[in-house]
């Protein structure tokens, strides 16, 4: 299957916890004003690669903790994100997913997708909350949402650093 891509950072220490794999895919409506990757953007940007190719990058590296799905908006593209997320977690490896959606308005078709999820940072990056001591997010409006203990608890669920 083929992605749109923006670009692949094999080995990031700031797209998640531990060692992760950061697939910035491409293709976002949000333009949300300061974004961090506005080059992401554009729907026909950036480059088309198969799912594979990034596939065989990730089970090369034995150091990885898992990967990151950011953009651009993953969900826009959330068939080759569920396949790459579905093989991953296969070989015991995390998930965390980026996401301009809430967790409340996330669209029924993210559902696959977040089955195969560990970590949804969700909501879009306001400018005016931007907030350069948080980990892992830019503005204070976005969550750091633990999906498994979401679904077990039927309630929102924050992350907590193990």
């Amino acid at each position: 299957m083929q992605i749109r891509i923006a670009g692949l950072v094999p080995e990031s220490f700031v797209d998640g916890d531990g060692i992760r794999f950061a697939i910035f895919m491409q293709g976002c409506r949000r333009n949300c004003a300061g974004c961090h990757n506005p080059e992401t953007h554009a729907l026909d940007g950036g480059r088309l690669i198969d799912t594979e190719e990034i596939l065989a990058a990730v089970k090369k590296n034995p150091l990885l903790d898992g990967i990151t799905l950011t953009g651009g908006e993953p969900l826009l593209q959330v068939d080759a994100a569920n396949e790459i997320a579905r093989v991953v977690k296969s070989l015991g490896l995390s998930v965390w997913c980026y996401t301009g959606y809430t967790f409340e308005e996330l669209p029924t078709s993210a559902q696959p997708l977040l089955e195969n999820v560990d970590v949804l940072i969700d909501g879009e990056f306001i400018e005016r909350l931007r907030d350069l001591e948080l980990q892992f997010r830019g503005s204070s409006n976005q969550r750091i949402i633990d999906i498994k203990k979401t679904r077990e608890q039927n309630r929102i669920v924050l992350w907590e650093v193990e």
